[in-house]
Order: C-alpha cells, then structure tokens, then sequence
C-alpha cells in the first residue's frame, strides 16, 4: 500500500484553514497516487482544543468540514483519507465527545475507529471531553487490515510503566489479535528531552511483538505552552525504518509498505539540540499564531537574556527583536558592554535605558515609610519592577510582545520578582534549569561566538545590590538542578532526595522554597514545556495549603 504521512502544524480552533491544508496536501500528492494519507490526531481543529471542545457551534463547525472534506474525496477516488477530528459520540444518551479517526474515501466517511486510552496525566486531561472507545476493530481497507488508533492507544506498554499498569488493556494488541497487517497511529504527543527515542523504541517493540508494519504521524507546531516534534516514522514488518520525518518542520512523504526498510536509518537528534530546536518553533508559533511579529527582550548582560535574545532572533529574524539595556547604580559595565556586544552579533536593534535616575525618585518618594528600616530586597525589587514598566511600555507603544528570561531553577524557587522580572507574553526558558541553560550557550557558539564568552564565563548575578552573586543566596545550580529534577519532575519525596546523597539543610531549602513560591508561578506568563514536568497546565499544585 502506498501512504502518505503528512506531517503538519495545524492551528487549534482554525478548522477551515485546517481543512484548506488537507485539500492542498491532496492536490500536492495526487501525482504519486497514494492509497491512503494520514493526517495527526485531531487534526482538524489541532491539539488540544481545550474548551472549544465544549462549544456546540464548534462541533458544528466540525462536522460541517467532514461534509466538505467528503466531498473534496470525490475528486481523489483511489485515495483514502484518514484524520483526526472530535465527534459526537454514539452513547445511549447521546451526550459527550469521541477523539475520532474518520476515514474518507469516494466522498464517504467508510470508517470511524475511537480513542481508548485517554491520557488524564501531567498535561493530558481528555476524560474532561471525550468518552473512550466502546470497542477497538481492525479497517479492511484495500486489500489490508488498518490497525487504526490514536496516540495514547499504544503507549500501554508495561515498559514504560514499571511501578503499576497504568491501562487495563493493550488496544494495539487487541488490533492485532484480530488480524491487523498495517498499524497507523494518528498522534499529537509533545515533545520533551529524550522522548523522541522512547517513542522510537515504543514503537519498534509492537513492530517486534506483532511482525506487521507500523505507520506512526505525529503533529508539528507549537499551541501554547506545548510544542510538538513530529518525528514520524514507518517501520517495515522487521522494525526497519522506511521513513523518518524530520523533527520540527512540516514533511509530506509517500512510502510504500512493501519497501524494506533501512538498518540505521533512525538516528536520534542530539538533545540540546532538539531543545534549541523546540524553543525556536515554540516562539515562533506563539508569536505568530497570536499575532504578533516582532519581540522586546531586556538584556541584563547575563546568560538567560543572552540566550533567549539569540533563540528570539532564530525564530524571528534579528530585524525582529529589540534587545534593551537598563543599568541600575549597581550593574556592571561589563553588563551593558557584554549585552552590547550580543546584539550586534545577532544584528538586532538595541538601545540604552539607565534607571537609575527612576530608581532614585522612587527611593525619595518611598523615603518616609521606609524611614528606620534597612535596605533589604524590597529596593532590589523596585529596580526589577522598573525594568519591567520599560518593557511593558515599549510593548504597549510598538505592539512589541515582551519576552520573559527567567530559567526554571530561579523560578522554582522564586528567585524571580513579580511584576518585574516575571512580566511578559511569553516565558521562554521556564522549563529550561540553568546548567542546560549553559549547554544551549555552548551548543549557539558551536561554531563561532555568538554570546559573548564573558557572558557564559562571569559568575551569574541579578545586579541587584553591590557585590551580588546568585550562589550567596542559592545552592550552586548543578546541586540545586539534581535536587529539582528529583522534587518537580520525577515526583520524590525531601526524605527520598535526601537519602540519595544529598545535604538536608540544602534539600529542605529547596523544597519549602518551590513549595512557598506557588503564589508567584501562578501569575507567570505561559512558558514552553521542554521537559516531563514544566510548571504551568501540568503543574497543579494548591497555593494555600500546609503539606
């Protein structure tokens, strides 16, 4: 059978723009005559919908597309098409939603096949819309037996969950029993560091279990905080690669199922680089996809700004980003020299915007109820707040977007000021810790300078008050990293971290320190998910609780 897999980057709610690119990818490939294409789950209306899912005109909206999709069919009669969309589902009571593969040929709708599995974990939350599957069957479909299923449905792999069974049954399998001699998964799984192998090996391992090939389309694009790699792949019956889309970018390609496939065609991306190639399409696709065309970044001489200065120039266009330098009385020269430097490598405008004179006048007109007290972080805080007005600013006057700096291990522990710092429309290194946050500097100047080498190399300071360095207040950050890597992302206990080696004055600090400062991530801008557990919609931890 030749299938096209069409791995694309849908925008959530725009159904008839979605529809449009299924025509074209029709109209592109009907010269290579495929029997079938495949589109990524839901497709149609992109993932996830969120709450639009709960809009009846919605729906409508859906299922007037199906109509005109049946109908664009007509004018491809060999070729199948199969995509995701939401459907109502046909329950006794009528009510609630199924995620949907629906498969068009000849202007018919030939075969539906439903979700089983639905991911209600980390940012997952599809049993809030959707009922699962009644029951799982194979598709005849020219000549072959489509083991058609949806993302979720073939990750009950008891490898990947060791400490329990998190499904009760195995839909792939299921499809297999019954005689499947093609698997097609329809899927949108974002990306996270080291999740395109796991996906790989998942994959190979029902190849292996069930000796029939294996069609695995997933999404592109970024939708809010998530971002989506593609990586699909076609496995031949062996578990050989007879195609491996490449990662972060739109790919059409037609294979043949009878082609063998290629020992060694699968070579997984180098980690920081598929993170720098996440963030640079999850700021592209926010900004364009709400609106905006151009970025407002305050440079502070440090590596976080530098860092997401280069990663916003990558996705926009240097012309597009405005790096702005606002030295305090107690930034260094090098600060505003070193930022200097940075946005003339990357060729993007910069300016020069001292506080201190606005700092002082804020000093004098707190002066009385400060009276008797000592300067403590209050003042430093002022200095962030001031910093952050200027961008807002810029932003309000030029329709700028402001793009937050802060990494996930100051944020973790709020070593960040509301309303200051925090500000902005995106925060582009919120699920970033800060010793990766030195390996995506070492891998930009791979091959030449591009941030400075004082940048990467000075002690790192929020400049805040003489002398200051972040490790008087923080543990050092490859410790500090280990010990939130345990805490957020793989879900221990202070006890268990402890007991891994640990000092516990330092463990202790860093878990009421992440605890306490709920308060303030809840106010913070969304930021991209590169990691298995990124604060934001999968991170849901209460504010006013004692635990």
């Amino acid at each position: 059978m030749r299938v096209t897999l069409a791995q694309l980057n849908p925008i959530v709610g725009d159904i008839p723009g979605n529809a449009r690119r299924i025509a074209d990818v029709l109209s592109d490939t009907a010269g290579e005559s495929p029997d079938l294409v495949v589109f990524p789950e839901l497709y149609l209306v992109g993932y996830p919908p969120k709450d639009l899912l709960e809009r009846e005109w919605f729906i409508q909206r859906v299922l007037r597309a199906l109509d005109e999709l049946r109908q664009v069919s007509r004018r491809y009669p060999e070729t199948g098409i199969l995509l995701g969309a939401p459907l109502p589902a046909d329950t006794p009571n009528g009510k609630g939603l199924r995620n949907s593969a629906v498969l068009l040929a000849g202007s018919e709708i030939v075969a539906t096949r439903y979700k089983s599995l639905l991911p209600t974990y980390d940012v997952f939350d599809e049993a809030r819309y959707f009922n699962p599957a009644s029951e799982v069957q194979v598709v005849p479909f020219k000549g072959e037996k489509l083991g058609i299923h949806i993302c979720e449905d073939a990750w009950a792999d008891s490898q990947l969950w060791p400490r329990r069974s998190l499904y009760p049954c195995d839909p792939v399998a299921m499809l297999a029993a019954q005689g499947a001699t093609l698997f097609i998964n329809l899927s949108a799984s974002p990306f996270s560091v080291g999740k395109e192998s796991i996906r790989y090996q998942l994959v190979r391992r029902h190849v292996v279990r069930h000796r029939a090939p294996f069609i695995y389309v997933n999404q592109i694009g970024a939708n809010d905080d998530l971002i989506f790699d593609g990586h699909s792949i076609a496995l031949d019956a062996q578990g050989e690669p007879v195609a491996v889309l490449p990662p972060f970018q739109e790919q059409v390609q037609t294979i043949d199922t009878d082609t063998p496939g290629t020992p060694g065609a699968h070579v997984p991306q180098e980690e920081i680089a598929s993170v720098h190639d996440a963030l640079v399409l999850g700021i592209r696709d926010y900004m364009h996809k709400c609106g905006f065309r151009q970025a407002v970044i305050g440079l502070s001489g440090g590596i976080d700004s530098a860092v997401t200065c280069y990663l916003a120039a990558a996705a926009l266009g240097a012309a597009n980003v405005w790096g702005v330098s606002m030295p305090s009385p107690y930034s260094s020269r090098g600060s505003v020299e070193d930022s200097c430097q940075l946005a003339a490598s990357l060729g993007c405008r910069f300016s020069v915007i001292p506080i201190s004179d606005t700092f002082q006048a804020y000093l004098d007109t707190l002066a009385e109820p400060f009276a008797g007290t000592q300067p403590n972080v209050a003042e430093e805080n002022i200095q962030a707040r001031i910093r952050g007005n200027i961008l807002m600013a810029l932003s309000n006057k030029f329709g700028h977007i402001v793009l937050s700096t802060g990494n996930k291990s100051e944020i973790a522990v709020g070593y960040t000021t509301l309303y200051g710092d925090m500000i902005g429309g995106l925060m582009v290194l919120s699920d970033v810790p800060k010793t990766m946050v030195y390996e995506l500097a070492r891998y930009i100047n791979r091959e030449r300078e591009i941030i400075p080498r004082a940048t990467i190399e000075k002690p790192p300071s929020a400049e805040l008050k003489p002398n200051q360095l972040d490790q008087d207040t923080l543990p050092p950050y490859p410790i500090l990293d280990d010990i939130l890597r345990y805490y957020v992302e793989e879900g221990y206990s202070a006890e268990e971290i402890i007991a891994l080696g640990h000092a516990e004055q330092t463990v202790r600090w860093v878990v009421r320190a992440v605890d306490r400062n709920e308060y303030k991530r809840k106010q913070a801008a969304p930021g991209l998910r590169i990691t298995t557990k990124a604060f934001g919609v999968g991170w849901r931890m209460p504010i006013a609780a004692r635990y």
